[in-house]
């Protein structure tokens, strides 16, 4: 009977360890995050999407985006394109609204697979696609508007496809902006997804999965995932607007699509390199990248931008794969250095 117990105990001395390290790996979420989700979902959501929504197509594809226009529109475009698994929502308004009041004109995306894009229901063996496809997407968005030439604006995916849309079609574009990404994501001389980073959100899905059909608990995960993304950066998340961003995603927009993370981490790695392409580029180019990021090592930044022509570079101490409202000043002034530059270039 001894013999018996003793493994049994054993067993139950593991489970209790991994327990124990699973709990202790879950993000440093507010303590009344459970509260704030009851009182969204009770509450009225607020709008946002406040511009002219439409459907572009790419063939087959259609292709969700947004316009956004402030009081004095001078008609110059920015095509804002975000992250793997991310839709358009991701854009902060504190991001977007100084360049409305600036004068641009902003249009906003959702990459296929997520939002309200095409989910890309039958990716498989012969229907898969690359950043080149999903590049043409936001080509697709221009013809669709009858716009020549825009400024693009790409967070971590987002900045590779705004590489390549750069690389694809350099005649459509008046500047390039790659925030928090890479030249080449699965480049063996940099570090790879930090193991840090990739261990805590095995645990996140470990712990949350049994319950993952409940709308309280969808949001808190998606917000874990942002607390992880922030890193140790010297700022806080504005907890409330982020709620209600992932709320209002569920409930009036298509929801997650749970399939999006393999469709665009395929697209990232059968993509490759692009750092003889971008040694080639003359399209006048800012990378922005934070010293905090978890995901994509600040390293990488280091690495791709000194191979763009004339780039411009911008690394910003204690930012995390985020864009918080802090560093934004900062942020929208390169970018509008950036505009004169391209400017200045036209007119000469």
């Amino acid at each position: 009977m001894t013999t018996i117990l003793v493994p049994i105990g054993a067993f139950l001395f593991l489970l209790l360890i991994i327990h124990n390290w699973i709990i202790s790996s879950e993000p440093r979420l507010p303590s009344n995050i459970n509260i704030l989700i009851q009182e969204i979902i009770d509450g009225d959501l607020p709008e946002l999407l406040p511009g002219q929504s439409g459907l572009a197509k790419n063939g087959n594809i259609k292709i969700a985006y947004e316009i956004l226009e402030g009081q004095n529109c001078k008609d110059i475009n920015i095509l804002l394109i975000n992250g793997l698994s991310q839709t358009l929502l991701e854009w902060p308004s504190y991001f977007y609204n100084p360049l409305l009041e600036a004068g641009y004109r902003v249009i906003r995306y959702d990459n296929r697979g997520v939002g309200e894009s095409d989910w890309m229901l039958n990716w498989g063996e012969n229907n898969k696609y690359t950043l080149n496809e999903m590049a043409t997407d936001g080509i697709a968005i221009l013809n669709h508007l009858e716009i020549d030439k825009a400024h693009i604006i790409g967070s971590s995916m987002g900045g590779m496809i705004c590489q390549q849309m750069a690389i694809n079609f350099p005649n459509r574009i008046l500047s390039l902006t790659s925030i928090m990404s890479t030249g080449f994501y699965f480049d063996n001389k940099l570090t790879d997804v930090p193991k840090s980073f990739a261990l805590k959100i095995l645990k996140l899905i470990f712990r949350h999965k049994k319950s993952m059909g409940k709308i309280e608990t969808k949001i808190k995960f998606q917000y874990a995932i942002r607390q992880i993304l922030k890193g140790k950066g010297d700022y806080e998340l504005d907890t409330k607007t982020i709620l209600h961003q992932f709320y209002y995603e569920i409930k009036n927009r298509n929801g997650y699509n749970s399939k999006a993370n393999d469709q665009h981490g395929y697209a990232i790695k059968k993509s490759g390199s692009r750092y003889e392409e971008l040694k080639k580029l003359n399209v006048p180019s800012l990378i922005i990248h934070g010293t905090d990021d978890t995901l994509i090592l600040v390293n990488h930044a280091k690495k791709y931008a000194p191979m763009i022509p004339n780039s411009t570079s911008l690394i910003l101490d204690g930012m995390g794969h985020d864009i918080p409202e802090k560093y934004t000043p900062l942020i929208l002034k390169s970018l509008y250095s950036l505009f004169q530059k391209n400017k200045n270039l036209m007119a000469n």
